[in-house]
């Protein structure tokens, strides 16, 4: 997959998380993803069509979506409830407006879907293509996190 389709994902997860729960993300080495099972415990998933189909996913730690939703609400959240699901929609939606926005820019023009959320250990997320699946690895100080991008 050309790295000119993972960049604006990968600046957008950054860029969001910083403005609206301020937390500092590092970027992990992105791999391709072999399977379907989740890396972490609750994940936004967005489909995406346009100029390309594809979907981009976003999943969070237990212990990491906590740390961003407390930021995020200004006040500690200690477990998971629908308010979480309901902010990891968001999270998804708007990593992927700004990733949207950014490949516009590149002469790609792609609009989403509403975000699902998925909430339990070990679920799985069925990528509908058969070309690769690219992972890109965040941590914060709360924990880790993975968005999977697959375009056709």
């Amino acid at each position: 997959m050309d790295v000119k389709l993972i960049n604006p994902f990968l600046e957008s997860t950054l860029h969001v998380l910083q403005t609206i729960a301020g937390i500092t993300a590092e970027k992990g080495k992105p791999y391709l993803k072999k399977d379907n099972v989740a890396t972490g415990d609750v994940s936004g998933v967005i489909g995406l069509a346009g100029d390309m189909n594809g979907i981009i996913s976003v999943t969070f730690t237990e212990k990491c979506i906590l740390h961003i939703v407390t930021g995020m609400f200004g006040e500690e959240v200690k477990e998971m409830n629908a308010e979480i699901g309901d902010a990891v929609g968001e999270i998804a939606n708007m990593i992927s407006g700004q990733a949207r926005q950014k490949l516009e820019g590149l002469g790609t023009n792609l609009q989403a879907a509403i975000p699902s959320v998925v909430m339990g250990k070990g679920h799985t997320i069925t990528h509908m293509t058969k070309q690769p699946i690219i992972a890109l690895p965040f941590t914060t100080k709360g924990g880790g996190f993975t968005v999977e991008i697959c375009f056709e």
